[in-house]
């Protein structure tokens, strides 16, 4: 039976506020799905919900506008459906555009920070080893439990803002040690000499997490120099195609020094042997540009490119003149572009022809001057989610691959 500590009693009575009471109850409800004993406290929250998908969850949000509630925790906002620093990109419904600035604008009048990134790892300030956290986006969670070694379950929509009204989350799934122990392994014999890494560490998470589903996979094999870029593709791409939450990679993520560690001292329910032919094909699923097509746009950064992928961005436009041929984008949040700006970057990548875009992402609102045709990423997210999302074809290629495609207009594959 659920144990409800003296603060969560009164929270559920109402003594601190209706909005309160609605949080608790809905914390509650879902503690006691899960079967958990009890409650625990966590120190941060990541919300989804300033997404907008319709009234219902505007609705829910001003509800707890309109009765005082606060977030009890530093509590971080998802991109929403507009970049706010560049409202004149947004070329949808002005209804909708008006709606979804009202849900985001309504999570800051909660308390939340207006970082409005599916990156927040990238910020400032990340959860440590251990932390209890409830954390919604699905690569955020995964990052922050198999990265971070952070623990969240998977909050999604109104649950995560429910915990981080309350400051209390259910003491169940992954924040339950016993939990987080690797239950399939994948081991891979080719990995250290692919070619293009950022699309095959993509590739390779879209084929764990088609074969894990929720379970926890263990990879082993990834090279030792493997970077949290790497990390954070793969991850988005098994939360993508699975429902993965958490993996470990073998001496390269906290929880996994070693493949016994990882699966804390368990056998695994399976072991997978994942070929370069495997990834390869996984690749030519998402391919549906051919060489010498012709392109509309690239779009990047997806999850948020981080600074370290603007560099290597920055390196990738040297060896190139004037502005690229077609339409270029790239995600990312306000602190990276604070950052970019300090730095001097922002301003060389708007000369070179780079739309930043911030708070959102191309393949979930009109922001593209282009809507239809065929568009590049190096992104085994974005080009899952996109044709469905906004209807165009795509590309995959390597974040090279995507530049020199850019400046000649069309797909250009290095072979």
């Amino acid at each position: 039976m659920l144990q409800l500590s003296e603060r969560d009693s009164a929270m559920l009575n109402g003594e601190l506020g209706k909005g309160a009471a609605r949080a608790m109850r809905i914390v509650k409800r879902t503690a006691e799905v899960m079967f958990a004993d009890s409650l625990i406290d966590i120190t941060s929250a990541h919300i989804d919900g300033c997404l907008y998908h319709g009234k219902a969850s505007l609705d829910f949000v001003e509800f707890f506008v309109d009765t005082n509630a606060k977030v009890a925790v530093p509590t971080t906002l998802n991109v929403g459906s507009l970049d706010l620093i560049h409202p004149e990109l947004y070329h949808g419904d002005s209804s909708i555009q008006r709606d979804a600035q009202r849900l985001m604008d309504a999570h800051l009048l909660l308390g939340c920070e207006s970082t409005f990134t599916c990156a927040p790892y990238q910020l400032k300030n990340r959860p440590r080893k251990g932390e209890q956290i409830a954390w919604a986006e699905s690569n955020a969670i995964v990052f922050a439990n198999s990265v971070l070694g952070a623990r969240t379950s998977r909050y999604g929509d109104f649950l995560d803002l429910a915990a981080a009204i309350t400051g209390r989350a259910p003491y169940a799934g992954l924040h339950i040690e016993g939990n987080r122990a690797g239950q399939i392994v994948f081991e891979l014999s080719e990995f250290k000499s692919v070619p293009s890494r950022d699309i095959y560490f993509a590739a390779l998470g879209l084929f764990v997490g088609k074969i894990a589903g929720a379970f926890v996979p263990v990879i082993v094999g990834l090279p030792e120099d493997t970077t949290e870029d790497e990390l954070k593709a793969l991850g988005a791409a098994a939360a993508s195609s699975g429902a993965v939450a958490l993996f470990h990679a073998v001496g390269i993520t906290p929880e996994a020094p070693t493949l016994e560690a990882a699966l804390q001292n368990r056998e695994p329910l399976k072991r997978i042997d994942v070929s370069f032919a495997d990834l390869d094909e996984i690749r030519k699923s998402l391919n549906n540009g051919h060489e010498g097509d012709e392109l509309v746009a690239v779009a990047l950064g997806t999850p948020h490119f981080s600074l370290s992928e603007f560099r290597q961005l920055a390196h990738l436009l040297e060896r190139y003149e004037g502005r690229p041929k077609t339409d270029f984008y790239v995600n990312t949040s306000r602190f990276i572009l604070w950052e970019l700006n300090e730095n001097g970057l922002a301003s060389e990548l708007e000369e070179r022809g780079i739309q930043i875009v911030v708070d959102t992402c191309t393949y979930i609102t009109p922001v593209m001057k282009k809507l239809s045709g065929l568009v590049m990423t190096n992104s085994g997210k974005w080009a899952s989610y996109a044709p469905a999302n906004i209807g165009v074809s795509v590309a995959y290629g390597s974040m090279s691959e995507c530049v020199q495609s850019a400046f000649e207009g069309r797909v250009r594959f290095h072979g």
